[in-house]
């Protein structure tokens, strides 16, 4: 997995689209920190550049079976990269920036005092039923995360957990979302209508892609991964990118 992670910022870096290409699963998506969302081909016809230059100083790794995640932080900027191993390889899934505020938020935009969608019900139809159970896993956390119920939130992720927002001034860990939620802040994050989800599955692994329309503010492209442990499924990560208008 770390031989294709750095292939492909070499790839990236010297704009070589010709070794990039054989480094991009055919679902790969690339979210920039403007909020711009490509897919495999706009990537190829023309190379974006990364925000930050990535180098191994840093960098948090973790490895779920087939699939790999690799997080990067400088200052303000939050990058995200997740591998899946396929039969020709290990390929990139993801790639996405979020940039943080500058500056605490004076609101947070989220999904309205009685949180419908997506603490009770959310526009999703699973095919399968590991798509239900995150799916309601899903609704359960988000359910928590509007009643900044630290007690309920704490044992839906892991401990690895790790959120960022473009509607937030910082990166939250599991303690320090949990710590928000006992003085009964958001810190910029709040759950936020569900538009539309993708869920692929890897293993114990459910990488989770999808589309909200917050009460205010622009539209969010969010990654997710939620993770199969003790018979639970976990959220790992929460990267929230607001999309450009």
């Amino acid at each position: 997995m770390m031989r294709a992670e750095a292939a492909f910022f070499e790839a990236v870096t010297t704009a070589d689209a010709s070794a990039l290409g054989n480094l991009l699963d055919p679902d790969f998506t690339w979210t920039s920190a403007a909020g711009r969302v490509l897919k495999k081909g706009q990537v190829l016809a023309e190379l974006p550049k990364m925000t930050i230059t990535p180098d191994a100083t840093g960098a948090a790794v973790h490895g779920y079976g087939v699939l790999g995640v690799v997080q990067v932080d400088r200052g303000r900027v939050h990058m995200l990269l997740v591998l899946a191993k396929r039969p020709a390889g290990w390929k990139a899934v993801v790639y996405q920036e979020v940039m943080s505020l500058p500056s605490p938020p004076s609101f947070t935009p989220g999904a309205g005092k009685d949180c419908e969608n997506p603490c009770k019900a959310i526009p999703f139809i699973p095919q399968n039923d590991t798509e239900r159970q995150v799916a309601a896993a899903y609704s359960k956390l988000e359910t928590a995360a509007h009643a900044r119920n630290s007690a309920a939130f704490g044992p839906m992720v892991g401990d690895e957990f790790i959120a960022v927002s473009s509607n937030s001034d910082k990166l939250q860990t599991k303690r320090s979302r949990m710590e928000e939620f006992d003085r009964a802040k958001d810190g910029g994050l709040a759950p936020t209508p569900l538009v539309s989800a993708q869920m692929h599955a890897f293993g114990d692994a459910v990488l989770m892609i999808s589309e909200h329309k917050p009460d205010r503010g622009n539209p969010l492209h969010v990654t997710r991964l939620w993770v199969k442990r003790g018979g639970n499924w976990v959220e790992t990560l929460s990267y929230q990118t607001a999309r450009g208008q």
